[in-house]
Formats: structure tokens, C-alpha cells, sequence
């Protein structure tokens, strides 16, 4: 399965910040040794992924806006429905 980047640069025009200032902020925020290859999430590191809290990534869960599974009683967000998300 390939992996999708997400466009920068369209993040940064839809936030309304530079690119630069996204990039190096993104990279500061990235913790150190932190698996970029996971294929499925936890609702806080998906809501990390994409800016927002817990809370409001459940409400996303809840009305169907974003993708989950249910893996015995743990709740988990593919990576691929990030990305469409925010698509």
C-alpha cells in the first residue's frame, strides 16, 4: 500500500501560516523515535496527527466524519482515514 503525504503547503495556505513556520513546527512537535509507519492509531495520537483534542476527534468517531475500529475493547484510527479526513 503506498503511503500518502499529506500537501503541505495546502495545510499551511488553509491555516493561514507559512509553509516554513508549519514545517519547522511539525518537526519540533515530532517526538524523537516516534513510529511514523503505524498503520492504525489511537484517538489521541490521530487527534495529535491532525491538531485537534480527543474530545472533538471522538465527536468525528461518533458521526461517522472520520473511520474507526474496534479491536477488543480499544478504539483505533487507520492512518489512511487521517489523510482522508483531512483531504
Amino acid at each position: 500500500m503506498p503511503r500518502t503525504e499529506l500537501p503541505l503547503a495546502q495545510i499551511a495556505d488553509l491555516l493561514d501560516v507559512p509553509a516554513d513556520a508549519l514545517r519547522s513546527l511539525i518537526s519540533e512537535r515530532r517526538p524523537a523515535g516516534g513510529d511514523t509507519t503505524l498503520v492504525a492509531l489511537t484517538v489521541a495520537e490521530a487527534a495529535r496527527r491532525i491538531g485537534i483534542g480527543r474530545t472533538k476527534l471522538y465527536e468525528y468517531v461518533t458521526s461517522g466524519e472520520i473511520a474507526s475500529v474496534k479491536i477488543g475493547s480499544l478504539r483505533r484510527i487507520p492512518a489512511e482515514a487521517v489523510n482522508e479526513f483531512l483531504a
